[in-house]
């Protein structure tokens, strides 16, 4: 069977292997103005670093459906509030968020929990009123991820939920 014109031949002359450069360049380093050499900064205000946070957005829209209000809450900060607890959650471990750390966020408050103590109730109404909007209440929602005791993030949503409704002000700091 004959080649079609557009075949180029093959010649065994054409072979060759990878060769690596003669010139090896040096190792990379951080050398433009705003890069960060080192850790991140922590201090005041600064909040809890991690990689891709924004998809505990896409995270918590999908949960707001299993979230259990009570009169005069909104849906909209209680997820705000939970955003910001799961955000130091993932921090702590260096990844970005999963659907487990909102989860442990949203059932520490009782947020998951059809029927919630009514002291609970008082203490997240009191905490999360107006989280929602960001720009105005941010330091109000740092400080409900900060109330939080790291032994608290470290545990497994079950292990939280197990622990509901009774030990909610341990399992929040408040």
């Amino acid at each position: 069977m004959a080649a079609p014109r557009y075949t180029p031949e093959f010649t065994a002359g054409q072979t060759s292997a990878y060769e690596s450069p003669q010139h090896v360049p040096g190792s990379w380093k951080p050398g433009r103005k705003g890069e960060i050499d080192g850790r991140q900064p922590a201090g005041r205000r600064l909040g809890y670093q991690g990689p891709d946070q924004g998809f505990v957005l896409k995270i918590a829209s999908s949960l707001r459906g299993e979230i259990r209000l009570q009169s005069g809450e909104s849906v909209d900060d209680a997820i705000r509030g939970s955003i910001n607890i799961a955000l130091r959650r993932a921090s702590l471990y260096g990844r970005a968020p999963v659907v487990h750390d909102v989860r442990l966020a949203l059932t520490i408050w009782g947020w998951l929990d059809p029927s919630p103590p009514t002291d609970l109730v008082v203490a997240r109404k009191a905490l999360f009123a107006g989280v929602s909007h960001v720009t105005a209440h941010y330091g109000e929602g740092r400080h409900i991820a900060d109330l939080v005791p790291e032994a608290t993030l470290r545990m497994t949503p079950e292990s939280a939920g197990n622990a509901m409704p009774d030990s909610w002000r341990a399992l929040t700091g408040s």
